[in-house]
């Protein structure tokens, strides 16, 4: 075979696979490829053909824009073709552009108009007389699909233009979905059990050319105009700048980041300028677009084949690119929630290199098809955590190994659960698993667990970090000799949280219950278990029947009490802890209780004899119930000093307000107050 024959075969592939590619992403609007790859694809035919300029053919994808339209679609022949533009990767390839163009305009220097390359469907908007008579999307350049009915559902398309606008007015512009309408969307679709789209650029078109305008409406579709095509009378404009601004007067929407720029210079900062507010903008873009700004110019720059000599795209680092997944980790979270993690072929993409990205939950996995050894289009945009958008399945191996999350802990081995209807999995060994540990630390020394005065976030931080804790046993081991050596903590500070450590021994069933941060199980539901139980063994040994015989504990609440108290190491560190002298009193049903039961208390103000969260589980130990608002159907507000608007609003609903002296009294005879 000989090197021309050799040439020709490997110049055909390349034009089959981005045919088949431009079917994919312009036909079916489901794109198997990130652009960057598509980029790649169309740079390497170029150099191959400028090399083999004889075998350069008319319908090579080189030569024409797109692919042909939707059969589904009435075609519209363009009077005026929509043309593609060149890509540029790099400052360099600015600085050419621009060389060119002085040299072959004999000036020194270019005015530029930059606006964002929006990431959405091209279309043609065409106006007679005023009104819209037609929109037809690029399809391959020259012929498109009319699309009229679907754009007319889109509030920021006229149907009728303002002034006097020439009899017919053709204009460009780009279809797009809002990133806010984008995510909404799919929220919804993935709740309906239907498929979410990829990207916003393909909700775009994918909206636009549905059969039944109808859905079409129902999508959060916008327009920014950036063109001319046909007119049949020339504006009195000299600058594209210029021309942008008449068009927004007609009423036609405008991207506001437009601006007017100078030399390669003024080009490259606008660049940088929108690459770093790019994430902040409503919309994606992929790039920004330089166009020379005098029509003269333009005109006396004319044309390639496929492209405006007079305009260039300057190409963002990539959002999306291919790789492969080499395997699957399980990360425990701080709250015990089991998150897959794709380990990754190392792939640079969004400015950085990516090894790892989230697969979130099992249920993504099984709807996106995600397996080990898959190749599939990684996306990352500024510093959100790399995703997987998509399985290349045409790329799928023979052999690949489908994923499931594992039924204990990757950490500790405890039982793992997923209640109905969520897509978490979550670790039960909240107070041994070595990755939940410093949340399970904060909360039990939190005010209204254990109340370890000074024990806050930032310290047990330090104490976790220094190995001086590992769980919540340790905080009843502190020697110190260690806490003094800490930054911050001299021998005073030391001994004020060793006393408030040993204070916390004492405490009540309820409060260790909610120290143990068993899921879901909040304050007043450890309450009602202390009250219902009276003893913590009988709650550890509790079935879910009997679980649920007790007020504020519905099926799922027990199963998280059952699941929490059958793992050996939780019951370990139970233990551990009584073993090391916490404890609180018996609780006893007096009859002063039954007095309460039905009475309900607001208390405002400040007392001097307890604080109000002590107050508020007095009331609660005789039965009352403790409300933050005063309403008809209070009984009682106990009135410190200070008590605010509370007691003028009881005054008037005539609810008897008792002082400081007076609760005392009923704490003592409860049944006095009945």
């Amino acid at each position: 075979m000989s090197e021309k024959e050799s040439a020709a075969l490997h110049i055909n592939a390349l034009r089959e696979e981005i045919r088949e590619h431009n079917y994919l992403y312009y036909v079916l609007d489901s794109p198997d490829i990130p652009d960057i790859e598509y980029d790649r694809l169309m740079r390497e035919l170029e150099n191959l053909e400028a090399q083999r300029p004889e075998l350069i053919t008319p319908n090579s994808p080189t030569q024409r824009v797109g692919a042909e339209p939707l059969a589904a679609f009435q075609q519209v022949k363009h009077t005026v073709p929509m043309l593609s533009l060149n890509n540029a990767f790099n400052e360099q390839e600015i600085n050419d552009f621009d060389q060119r163009i002085k040299e072959r305009l004999d000036l020194q220097i270019i005015t530029y108009v930059a606006e964002p390359k929006l990431d959405g469907l091209a279309v043609s908007l065409r106006y007679e007389q005023g009104q819209l008579v037609q929109c037809a999307t690029r399809g391959d350049g020259q012929t498109g699909e009319d699309v009229t009915h679907n754009v007319k559902t889109i509030h920021s398309v006229p149907l009728s233009l303002r002034g006097k606008v020439p009899d017919i007015l053709e204009v460009r512009g780009e279809v797009f979905m809002p990133k806010s309408g984008f995510e909404k969307y799919n929220q919804q679709q993935i709740a309906a059990g239907e498929k979410a789209f990829a990207n916003p650029r393909n909700a775009a078109a994918g909206s636009l050319r549905q059969l039944d305008p109808k859905i079409t409406a129902k999508r959060p579709l916008s327009i920014y105009i950036y063109g001319l095509g046909e007119i049949s009378a020339e504006l009195e404009v000299s600058t594209h700048y210029e021309l942008l601004q008449v068009l927004k007067e007609f009423g036609l929407p405008v991207c506001p980041e437009i601006q007017v720029v100078e030399n390669p210079e003024g080009c490259l900062a606008y660049y940088q300028q929108l690459g770093e507010k790019r994430n902040a903008l409503p919309y994606e873009i992929d790039g920004v677009v330089f166009k020379v700004n005098e029509i003269a110019l333009q005109k006396r720059m004319g044309f390639v084949s496929r492209a405006p000599r007079w305009a260039i795209a300057h190409k963002f680092p990539a959002h999306e690119e291919l790789t492969k997944i080499l395997d699957i980790d399980v990360q425990v979270g701080r709250t015990g929630a089991l998150t897959p993690v794709a380990r990754l072929e190392p792939v640079f993409v969004g400015g950085v290199t990516v090894t790892n990205a989230t697969l979130h939950n099992q249920d993504e996995i099984d709807r996106k098809d995600i397996r080990i050894g898959d190749t599939v289009i990684i996306r990352r945009a500024g510093d959100v955590i790399p995703q997987i958008v998509s399985v290349v399945k045409s790329r799928r191996p023979k052999k690949t190994q489908t994923f499931h999350l594992p039924e204990r802990c990757p950490i500790c081995d405890s039982d793992v659960e997923r209640d109905e209807g969520e897509a978490i999995v979550r670790c039960m060994g909240g107070l041994f698993c070595s990755a939940q540990q410093k949340e399970a630390i904060k909360h039990y020394a939190s005010r209204k667990a254990m109340d370890i005065d000074g024990l806050g976030d930032k310290l047990v931080e330090q104490l976790f970090d220094a190995d001086l804790i590992k769980n919540v046993v340790d905080l009843y081991q502190l020697p110190i000799a260690d806490l003094i050596k800490l930054e911050r903590m001299g021998e005073k500070s030391a001994s004020n949280l060793l006393q408030a450590i040993e204070k916390s021994k004492h405490t009540t069933l309820a409060h260790f219950l909610y120290a143990l941060g068993i899921r879901e199980v909040g304050e007043s539901t450890a309450r009602a278990l202390a009250e219902h139980f009276k003893s913590l063994p009988a709650i550890m040994v509790a079935d879910l029947e009997t679980l649920q015989s007790v007020s504020d504990v519905g099926p799922i609440v027990a199963k998280h009490i059952e699941t929490f108290f059958k793992q050996a190491h939780n019951r370990e560190v139970v233990e551990k802890l009584i073993a090391a002298g916490v404890n609180w009193p018996a609780i006893v049903v007096s009859s002063a209780k039954q007095a309460l039961e039905k009475k309900t208390f607001v208390l405002t103000g400040t007392l001097s004899s307890m604080g109000r969260d002590e107050a508020k589980a007095k009331l609660q130990t005789l039965g009352g119930k403790v409300t933050g608002s005063v309403s008809k159907n209070t009984n009682y507000v106990i009135a410190g000093s200070d008590p605010g608007s509370k007691v003028a609003k009881a005054e008037k609903l005539g609810v008897k307000v008792l002082d400081e002296t007076e609760f005392n009294s009923l704490l003592e005879h409860p049944e006095e107050f009945v």
